[in-house]
């Protein structure tokens, strides 16, 4: 499998995926240009993109989906809930309908439903011979019923999107520190840092810490966080970075 996010934070999101038979996208925020010019950067061409797999419907995830969808006509795999939520594609000749797992020959994408303030939103474990991703991000919570399955994978793409004094200490209005704070909004640095003591196992080989906030967050504080919570916890995994908004952020090449 190989993976590489190709943009995360509230700007747009995007994150590539292959193996030696498929070549998807999860999430196509930003523009055209900037996920053409990224994936040029890894080799990749956006006309061999044959599917793109929405986890919610907000604009950082889905800006670019209508343009790249007409000009490159790839499967786009999303919800009922989704799909009634981008009318743009009611015409749209290449949808693919989940609800459960997806299934594209050698790829297993396992979806769990996440809390946002979306309609619907789904994260997932993609797997690939003896390798798997956790894609986890834009969510109140983790609930406690998926933790076995999120266990022991190779890599983790987890979101760490604030530090909570910095937000509570920021710019934001009230209604938007609740917002981001609650049960349907974000996981802190704190959070992210909790649910991965839970996760990580013998198998895991590398952490990237996702949708990290321009406002709210630094790379400094999100891996601080991480680090000192696995000490607590006598986890001794340190291969754990950020990713980027504008840059590359390459997770597996195996």
């Amino acid at each position: 499998m190989k993976a590489c996010v190709l943009a995360s934070g509230s700007e747009g999101n995007s994150t590539f995926l292959s193996t030696e038979t498929h070549k998807i996208l999860i999430d196509i925020g930003k523009n055209v240009k900037y996920i053409t010019d990224k994936l040029k950067e890894i080799d990749e061409k956006p006309e061999d993109i044959e599917a793109i797999i929405i986890s919610h419907t907000h604009n950082d995830h889905v800006a670019a989906l209508d343009r790249f969808a007409k000009k490159y006509h790839p499967k786009i795999y999303m919800t009922q809930k989704m799909f009634y939520d981008l009318p743009s594609l009611e015409n749209y000749d290449n949808i693919i309908i989940y609800e459960d797992d997806i299934y594209i020959d050698d790829l297993k994408i396992t979806s769990i439903k996440t809390s946002h303030d979306v309609s619907d939103s789904r994260n997932f474990i993609i797997e690939n011979k003896n390798t798997s991703l956790v894609y986890l991000t834009d969510t109140g919570y983790v609930n406690r019923k998926y933790f076995d399955v999120l266990k022991n994978r190779t890599y983790y793409l987890f979101e760490s999107n604030h530090d909570i004094p910095m937000l509570m200490n920021g710019p934001y209005p009230k209604w938007l520190k609740t917002r981001v704070l609650g049960t349907t909004g974000h996981l802190s640095n704190k959070d992210a840092s909790f649910y991965l003591t839970k996760l990580v196992g013998e198998n895991t080989k590398k952490i990237i810490l996702m949708h990290l906030s321009h406002k709210n967050n630094t790379e400094e504080k999100a891996l601080e966080m991480i680090h000192e919570t696995f000490k607590e916890y006598n986890i001794a995994f340190d291969d754990i970075t950020c990713a980027k908004q504008n840059e590359i952020t390459k997770v597996a090449n195996d």
